[in-house]
């Protein structure tokens, strides 16, 4: 359901975007004016356009509210979060996949007690 509805909401945006496009431009926008013998200066166009252009708007809007609802019901799948379990223990890992190695010295490895940044 939730890959219907975002399919349904791309080919909208699709839509809306090329609805808004065809219309013509009233001036003033960016300095640019309209020709008044563009392609499609009939009035009825433009009514036809305005009008597409609320309905794809409104169903743009229904679908992203219908969207935001399904993700958060959500089917427990998709997004899994860690904030309320616990975290699993960090662990040294050696990419190497050998020993650690002592220091120099003759000295031991650093236990965790020892670090100074550790808490």
């Amino acid at each position: 359901m939730f890959l219907f509805f975002t399919v349904l909401q791309a080919i909208v945006a699709a839509a809306l975007v090329a609805v808004i496009l065809m219309q013509r431009s009233e001036g003033g926008g960016l300095g640019i004016g309209g020709s008044p013998s563009g392609m499609m200066s009939a009035r009825g166009a433009a009514d036809f356009l305005t009008r597409s252009t609320k309905w794809l708007a409104v169903a743009f809007v229904v679908l992203s509210i219908a969207l935001a609802a399904l993700a958060v019901k959500g089917d427990g799948g998709a997004v899994e979060t860690t904030l309320g379990g616990e975290a699993a223990p960090a662990t040294d890992y050696d990419p190497l996949g050998g020993a650690p190695a002592a220091p120099a010295g003759g000295a031991e490895p650093a236990t965790p007690s020892d670090d100074p940044l550790a808490e």
